[in-house]
């Protein structure tokens, strides 16, 4: 049997709801990256500013920003939700998230406290930054009884959560998952990729010759997966491991070939069936080499591809999630089947393989659509998403 995104919350640096982000998603002009004070300067981040859920429904050990993104986009299928519980069951309903930040923000404040006072805040709680805090936060709001785990794999958790969400429904543990990824911003992680000098200082530009590196971003979404028919199905879904280097890809692009090649596989598609792709496209030197040699080895260079990094930032734990969003949004309520810009300078790299990069207010036939996931130390995570005839979410 299928496997259905029946509903899906969204907040991002485009905004919150899938009615607004979808209106961002395809305008005109990139918006959602903006610039924000970073390490003493100021940096094109991709920030939440929109007011997010309040904590004080949860017990001190899980209050943090990344739980309350993650209640904000919870909020916006919270009927549904609570109707799978009504009908199902609390030991029926999984949870599966992905993230690689969890509560992190709240210790760096914290510590930063304790070097001018001597002492922890109040409210600091070493539990907020451990990395199983979102789904023990969902559970726990919504006391669920059904398997509730965290997958921190960097950059590609949320797209293996949704792949793990799916195997626990065709084993028949569950009747429906609540699955997704939640990441937040903070000093720390901004740090530790300008240590890396992965960081750009203005607005990313995914497979540019001009490329200097990522814009982090923050963000949630979460899907309330099942067998019962909706608007949207994942039917393919890879998992590799290079295993080539603790931070670079494999430069041959193998294990992201298999990634692919196994989603294909499991769709039972041809790669020239595939739609649109939505790149991993981080705008750092050897990812954006090592994805366009992937895709265009697979999938030539005819089908429309683009990164939509420069609107939402890399929400790390949350990209594959988000990214599967915008998938969702690009293939549900879009009546004109427009396709998610890529937005770059246009600066062609001749060293890189050519991709065919969607430009603003381009459309294409849709029925499937494949997006990239990958990760540091080689973690490969590639879903592949149906246009359906199911039910349809009349989302936020």
């Amino acid at each position: 049997m299928s496997i259905y995104l029946n509903h899906l919350g969204i907040i991002c640096a485009l905004g919150e709801g899938s009615h607004a982000v979808r209106k961002a998603l395809f305008a005109d002009a990139p918006s959602g990256v903006t610039p924000h004070p970073s390490l003493g300067k100021s940096l094109p981040l991709g920030a939440v500013t929109e007011p997010l859920a309040d904590c004080s429904v949860l017990p001190a050990e899980l209050r943090s920003r990344n739980n309350a993104l993650l209640l904000s986009a919870l909020a916006q299928i919270r009927p549904a939700v609570d109707e799978a519980i009504a009908r199902l069951g609390a030991h029926r309903i999984g949870i599966v998230l992905g993230t690689s930040t969890s509560g992190i923000g709240e210790a760096q404040s914290a510590i930063a406290q304790h070097l001018q006072t001597g002492q922890l805040p109040e409210r600091f709680h070493i539990a907020q930054q451990e990395l199983g805090s979102p789904a023990a936060c969902l559970s726990t709001l919504l006391k669920l009884a059904g398997p509730s785990l965290v997958i921190s794999t960097a950059c590609s958790s949320s797209a293996k959560a949704m792949a793990s969400a799916a195997r626990l429904l065709n084993a028949g543990l569950c009747d429906a998952v609540i699955c997704g990824g939640v990441d937040s911003l903070c000093d720390f992680t901004v740090a530790g990729f300008a240590a890396l000098e992965s960081v750009s200082n203005e607005r990313c530009l995914p497979m540019s010759i001009n490329r200097h590196g990522i814009n982090i971003g923050e963000g949630a979404a979460l899907f309330l997966m099942s067998k019962a028919a909706g608007p949207v199905a994942l039917v393919g879904w890879g998992e590799t491991s290079d295993a080539h280097h603790i931070s670079a890809p494999d430069p041959s692009g193998q294990g992201a070939i298999s990634a692919m090649q196994q989603a294909l596989n499991r769709a039972e598609l041809m790669p020239e069936q595939i739609d649109y792709i939505n790149l991993h496209g981080t705008a750092t030197q050897q990812n954006d080499a090592m994805e366009s040699l992937a895709v265009n080895q697979l999938f030539g260079a005819q089908v429309p591809c683009s990164s939509t990094k420069p609107l939402t930032g890399h929400t790390l734990g949350a990209a594959g999630a988000i990214e599967a969003a915008l998938c969702y949004l690009t293939l549900h309520g879009n009546p004109n089947e427009q396709l998610p810009p890529h937005w770059w300078d246009e600066a062609i790299d001749p060293t890189i393989a050519p991709l065919a990069l969607v430009k603003a207010g381009q459309s294409a036939k849709l029925q499937y659509v494949l997006s990239n996931s990958f990760a540091f130390g080689g973690s490969n995570a590639v879903l592949i998403f149906k246009k359906t005839t199911g039910p349809q979410d009349d989302a936020h």
